[in-house]
């Protein structure tokens, strides 16, 4: 049995990461192209069609496009289960490439580290409205069905099966892709060995999450040139707004005071983060991201995942703050769960931390050697 809950109050206990000149506590925004400091992996791109795919909403696509990138071979038990699979969910308003920066990537998947590619099959997916994958920007706009976390749980499974990936030895997810993990493991119990959660909480979007997300959605629609999603060119101050409110909700107020520690740098910060991120982030993407939250509630069924889960958040997480106690509630609902809260330390970066991968690089490895499965 893994029931566990760890809460890590000691900085001693924190392992050595590396300072980072740049931040990476604001979540990604919604672009094709990898970031300009991603890692070069070995990575085949492939495409999955589905067929007239069914929203919960009730809408349905003709055909639903799912794009994702894998690393390593497939390999198999006796059975012929597929055994070395690991799949890798990113953040609202990410991509696959989100996961091949090398905060995360150099840290996880080189020999020796717990992802190791030669030893594991790794998949990462673009989500639904995300990255290559169908999304509004395609051409719907705002008439796009309005997908959430359910739909893109259905899908990665289906995308799963026409890959012939029959079982998963993990499932690592972050942000948005960590709260996907709660929902993979009440709808899927069994289908992976073990569950990795960074940065998320199993309760409803509620509060000043879902105000901030409200906030950025109405500043887009309130803007005269949205024209309710049929915009011929971006909506550039209801975008402004949404961004700006992006960056607070991933900032870290420790690492923002020592990146920009004058009012001319505070400034210079804000206006190159938004002349970066302004020209690649689509109005009606983020709309559609940012609302798919909206009935994300796995908290009532939890004592359905039995898989064994490792879920880290940190301390100085604005998205999830600690100081609500809802992780130490929920966890006690879960059999084989294992919560750590990473406290705030130089290492650590806001909501970020999910992908400054060295802060909890040994928590993962000792998680997938207590999770192996037993020939």
């Amino acid at each position: 049995m893994y029931v566990r809950k760890t809460l890590l109050i000691a900085a001693s206990l924190l392992l050595s990461a590396t300072a980072f000149s740049q931040p990476t506590s604001a979540p990604v925004l919604a672009t094709s192209q990898p970031p300009a400091d991603y890692e070069s992996w070995p990575t085949t791109e492939g495409t999955t069609i589905l067929s007239n795919f069914h929203f919960g909403s009730g809408e349905t696509l003709p055909q639903l496009k799912l794009h994702y990138l894998t690393l390593g071979t497939k390999r198999y038990d006796k059975a012929g289960r597929v055994s070395n699979a690991v799949l890798l969910l990113h953040g609202t308003g990410g991509n696959a490439h989100s996961l091949l920066v090398p905060a995360f990537s150099n840290v996880l998947f080189a020999g020796t580290s717990p992802l190791d590619i030669s030893k594991y099959y790794l998949i990462l997916p673009d989500d639904i409205g995300h990255g290559d994958s169908s999304k509004p920007s395609d051409g719907l706009h705002a008439h796009f069905p309005a997908y959430d976390y359910d739909d893109m749980v259905r899908s990665q499974k289906m995308m799963l099966d026409d890959m012939k990936v029959d079982h998963l030895r993990l499932i690592l997810g972050t942000s948005m892709g960590c709260m996907e993990s709660f929902v993979w493991g009440e709808t899927y119990p069994g289908f992976s060995d073990a569950l990795a959660s960074l940065a998320c909480l199993p309760v409803p979007i509620a509060g000043r999450n879902r105000m901030m997300r409200h906030m950025a959605i109405q500043a887009i629609k309130a803007d005269p040139a949205w024209m309710d999603g049929e915009y011929k060119s971006q909506p550039a101050q209801g975008l402004r707004t949404a961004l700006e409110m992006i960056l607070i909700m991933g900032s870290s107020p420790l690492q923002m005071q020592k990146l920009a520690p004058t009012r001319e740098e505070a400034e210079q910060y804000v206006d190159k983060y938004l002349k970066q991120r302004a020209p690649v982030t689509d109005a009606n993407d983020l709309i559609s991201a940012l609302n798919a939250s909206r009935n994300y509630d796995p908290g009532q069924h939890l004592d359905k995942i039995t898989t064994p889960m490792l879920w880290i958040n940190s301390a100085d997480d604005y998205i999830n703050p600690p100081e609500l106690g809802i992780a130490e509630k929920m966890v006690k609902k879960m059999p084989n769960a294992h919560f750590i809260l990473l406290p705030i330390s130089d290492d650590t970066r806001g909501h970020g931390t999910h992908t400054v991968a060295t802060v909890w690089l040994d928590f993962l490895a000792n998680w997938m050697r207590d999770t192996e499965p037993k020939l």
